[in-house]
């Protein structure tokens, strides 16, 4: 540690040496280090500080060549050993204005020279080219000065220390503020709670609190480096307009932000008194809604099948018409940036946005044309179960096994819906099986068995009773559908009660000799294909008999 600390002090310091020689001798040669961006003006520039801009032709000679020739004089002038006073004059002309330095002509200003962006006159601009040669006389002298950029270097040097001291106590501070934040953090989660849980988790919150303070740590040592850099610019003469436009740099970007802070807070307010008002709807909503969902006030076109959707379209409509109110007022809503940034991103949404739609389309349809609602037991395709919720995207189905089905509504729109608890009285679901048995079996017997293994099952209710259908008479069987009630509330699922009433169905036929076998058959078998009651629990059932 102690090693890099000394050779970044070495390096700081030989970056010092090398500026301290580069401005004892730049005047010489005087090759600009920085190239300013085109303009449209011909800017006469001398040692990194613009002294004047030349717009229009004079005497046939163009304002390029113009400055050219200003750069040459004034260059002259100031390498020579001795300039006089440096004093510099501004004479009116016909044409304009002459500006001479120790009463030698330097350049001549025109008319359509002044900068009409700037709104300044002739004048204005005049006065400005002359205190910059004089600004750049005195620098000439200071150049020269082997005191002077002495006395520059020790500033620099001081500079440099109090710099890496100051980088050195943030380093410091840094290491005992992460620990302190960290142990504050780690006595917080332990309190913040939820279900018994922590809701941090204490790697994570080290993680985010260390990378927090070494953020502000490196934020703080940039401003410390621009400003230094700033400090160490402005000691010399050369590299004195740099500095400068550093510092005003700085100053104008605090200044804007704070300026454009300001104009933001009436946008702001409008903005906020926006949402407030679309707040305000919402919860005299909210309240309308809840009393029609708890029935205390009735509508005709409104119920409580219907009522959580609509509160949910609503509250969006609200919300939405109140964000295109106050969009104009937020901050940035004119800039370009956001234009761009509102392009992309509703040609994502145009994109990606027509199954989306298509699916809040199909979920709004089933809801209003009431096809099921929750609690409900349907067959959908080849899946039946419970309804447990109906969303506006998808419907989740509790199926018999237990297994919970995700549907896409547009899915459940397309094929046909079996609701086996639209017809029935109160809480319940149909339930059906069918059966085919022989020709020889008479039918009001069969009849009479499958209503009697349905009322044998648990959870299969005597009102309504179970009734028997002959769907079919096949080549060598009629079909026989038994259609009774089952009760929700029962523990029994579906699946199970199916599985109680087909052994019930067959242990019932055993004890009255009808086979189930629906024969294909030539001839009938020589014995009866039944089961004896002795004989319906073999090993390895282990004589359990329902």
């Amino acid at each position: 540690m102690k090693r890099r600390a000394t050779h970044i002090a070495s390096g700081i310091i030989c970056l010092m040496l090398v500026l301290f020689w580069y401005n004892s001798h730049i005047w010489a040669s005087d090759r600009p280090l920085l190239q300013s961006p085109p303009q449209s003006a011909a800017v006469v520039r001398i040692y990194n500080r613009t002294v004047a801009e030349f717009r229009v032709p004079f005497m046939g000679i163009v304002a390029e060549e113009r400055a050219k020739r200003a750069e040459g004089a004034l260059r002259r002038l100031l390498e020579q050993k001795t300039t006089g006073n440096g004093k510099v004059t501004l004479q009116p002309i016909p044409q304009g204005y002459t500006v001479a330095l120790d009463d030698v002509f330097v350049f001549v200003m025109l008319e359509g020279d002044a900068d009409p962006l700037k709104h300044e006159t002739l004048e204005q601009a005049g006065k400005n080219a002359v205190a910059a040669i004089e600004q750049i006389v005195l620098e000439t002298r200071e150049a020269r000065n082997f005191s002077v950029l002495l006395k520059a270097g020790g500033y620099t040097l001081a500079a440099t220390l109090v710099a890496a001291l100051l980088i050195w106590m943030l380093n410091r501070t840094r290491r005992w503020l992460a620990t302190r934040l960290v142990n504050l953090a780690h006595r917080q989660a332990e309190r913040l709670t939820v279900g018994g849980e922590s809701f941090f988790q204490r790697e994570r919150l080290l993680i985010l609190v260390q990378r927090g303070v070494t953020f502000l740590y490196w934020l703080l040592v940039l401003i410390l480096l621009y400003d230094w850099l700033s400090f160490v610019l402005t000691r010399f003469p050369y590299t004195r307009p740099w500095g400068e436009r550093l510092s005003r740099y700085l100053l104008d970007l605090v200044q804007q932000g704070g300026i454009g802070l300001l104009k933001m807070v009436p946008d702001l307010v409008v903005s906020l008194f926006i949402f407030l008002i679309a707040r305000f709807i919402v919860e005299i909503l909210k309240t309308f809604f809840d009393r029609i969902e708890q029935h205390k006030l009735e509508m005709a076109w409104l119920d409580c099948d219907t009522v959580r959707p609509t509160r949910r379209l609503v509250s969006a409509g609200v919300w939405l018409f109140a964000l295109v109110m106050a969009y104009p007022y937020l901050p940035g809503s004119g800039t370009e940036a956001f234009k761009g940034l509102s392009v992309l991103v509703g040609l994502m949404i145009s994109l990606g946005a027509s199954s989306l739609v298509g699916q809040a389309a199909s979920g709004l349809i089933l809801m209003y044309t009431r096809t099921i609602r929750p609690g409900e037991f349907v067959q959908i395709a080849s899946n039946e179960g419970t309804v447990v919720e109906l969303g506006l995207f998808t419907t989740r189905i509790l199926t018999g096994l237990g297994e919970e089905l995700t549907m896409p509504n547009s899915l459940i729109l397309s094929n046909v819906t079996r609701n086996y608890s639209r017809t029935v009285k109160g809480n319940g679901y149909i339930m059906d099986t069918t059966v085919t048995i022989g020709y020889d079996t008479p039918w009001r017997q069969v009849n009479a068995m499958l209503i009697e293994a349905a009322n044998r099952t648990p959870g299969v209710l005597r009102d309504p009773k179970p009734q028997v259908f002959q769907t079919a008479l096949s080549d060598f069987y009629p079909e026989y559908r038994l259609v009774c009630q089952a009760v929700p509330e029962h523990p029994k699922t579906r699946a199970e009660l199916l599985d109680a009433l087909h052994a019930n169905i067959q242990d019932l036929f055993n004890e009255y000799g009808v086979q189930i076998m629906s024969p294909h058959y030539l001839y009938d078998p020589p014995e009866p294909k039944v089961v004896p009651k002795e004989h319906w629990a073999p090993p390895p059932a282990g004589g359990n008999m329902r």
